[in-house]
């Protein structure tokens, strides 16, 4: 077993019990911190996604244990191993299971988890690429899958991709371009029109249009949608959204609520797919993980890309629910 110390962030709460506010700070820490696994994986890379920042502030009860290691990615180099679908020197990927909530994340210099979270880094990708692309975009491509698999095909018309300068929707435009379909991509920053423009998007909407109430059913405007917001958002987009039409929802950057009808399933029928990352059978992982690798343009993904050290990430975690991340932020362990 791989021994020594290593730095991590470290979430903790006090030992009194009245005292419910949790502490994140960067320490020196030992193989006691560690979760239980056969593989032990030496980090080199994880990145920032929304509910990373979640965790990190505790604007939302994501942490289920203390003390525990934020991130719910990572990338890196097995250095012990008692599996052997991943031997000593294995370059391997990870991606959700509770890790960095329950079992302890990626923000650490050394990870211990079950093999069976493990994904092969894919041919093609760095570690530093996998983490650019990490949960967001991972998403973003089961998103894309969730819709083929219902039918949905760019000659129906566009699609929509809400949240679009965020981490789900900066991939997801870049990914529904690049299988040739007219995207429409809605964000709350008009300053980023020419960067969305550059990723593939046809149409810059502003989120405003979508994210008050709205009415049951609005005009028909889009085949499909990516929606990563959720409540009056999802709402919307569903009452917007063209016959016999499909939206992939993720996320719930607005709230978990959905305040709308059924006017768009049982006039229109409209099909809402939910998409988990989080518990997404093996199979669907690496059939994501393979079509990212060859379907994903690494110059796009380049272009929407960030790196930041293991120290900046509490700041990035408050930056990212402030709205003020663009595309992704990779973060170089080290």
């Amino acid at each position: 077993m791989a021994t020594g110390s290593f730095r991590a962030l470290v979430a903790r709460k006090s030992g009194n019990p009245d005292d419910k506010t949790q502490h994140v700070s960067l320490e020196t820490v030992d193989d006691s911190i560690l979760g239980e696994g056969d593989v032990t994986v030496r980090v080199t890379h994880s990145t920032v996604n929304f509910k990373d920042g979640l965790a990190i502030t505790g604007r939302s009860p994501i942490l289920r244990r203390w003390p525990m290691i934020p991130g719910i990615d990572f990338a890196g180099v097995v250095e012990q191993s008692d599996s052997a679908a991943f031997p000593v020197g294995s370059e391997v990927v990870l991606n959700g299971w509770g890790v960095g909530e329950s079992h302890p994340g990626g923000y650490a210099q050394r990870a211990r988890v079950k093999s069976d979270w493990l994904v092969p880094l894919p041919a093609g990708l760095t570690a530093a690429q996998a983490m650019a692309i990490g949960t967001a975009g991972y998403t973003a491509m089961l998103c894309r899958m969730a819709l083929e698999r219902h039918g949905a095909t760019p000659d129906q018309g566009p699609v929509l991709v809400t949240g679009a300068s965020g981490g789900v929707g900066s991939v997801a435009v870049a990914l529904m371009a690049a299988a040739g379909w007219e995207v429409i991509a809605s964000t709350g920053r008009p300053e980023e029109a020419a960067y969305l423009q550059g990723l593939g998007a046809t149409t810059i909407m502003n989120r405003a249009e979508l994210s008050a109430p709205g009415k049951p059913l609005g005009k028909e405007r889009w085949a499909a949608a990516i929606d990563s917001v959720g409540s009056h958002t999802l709402a919307n987009v569903l009452a917007s959204t063209k016959y016999r039409g499909a939206v992939a929802a993720c996320g719930l950057a607005q709230g978990m609520d959905l305040p709308g009808s059924v006017a768009p399933f049982i006039l229109r029928n409209v099909a809402l797919l939910g998409v988990d990352s989080v518990m997404c059978p093996a199979a669907d992982r690496r059939e994501a993980w393979t079509r990212l690798a060859k379907e994903l343009d690494l110059r796009k993904l380049g272009d929407m890309t960030s790196t930041i050290s293991l120290d900046d990430v509490q700041g990035a975690a408050h930056d990212i629910l402030a709205g003020k991340v663009r595309g992704r932020l990779v973060v170089e362990i080290g």
